[in-house]
């Protein structure tokens, strides 16, 4: 059975509240995951070029669970788009000469 609405994998509770609707159309789905994706990255990068000298250790779990929320929902949306976009193979692109 195909159920519609799909709870992210990074919620915590036994009751989601953050679902996908694996109906929409697949491309605001990509659309969706693009910017999950692209704000982890723009954080690590961030991270990246920082200097660490006056973080606190209690910064770290902040930003590793940001990043975990970010990506894994980011992922959780690319499956889906990948399961309702067309499959193109390579029979469908070659025409048959007869």
């Amino acid at each position: 059975m195909h159920d519609r609405y799909r709870p992210l994998k990074s919620s915590y509770s036994d009751t989601p509240v953050l679902v996908i609707d694996t109906e929409a159309d697949p491309h605001e789905i990509l659309d969706a995951a693009r910017q999950r994706i692209r704000a982890a990255s723009d954080l690590l990068e961030t991270l990246y070029c920082l200097c660490f000298k006056q973080a606190d250790s209690s910064d770290i779990p902040n930003i590793v669970s940001a990043l975990y929320l970010l990506t894994q929902d980011g992922r959780d949306l690319l499956e889906i788009a990948h399961q309702r976009l067309p499959k193109i193979t390579a029979c469908s692109t070659i025409t048959v000469a007869q």
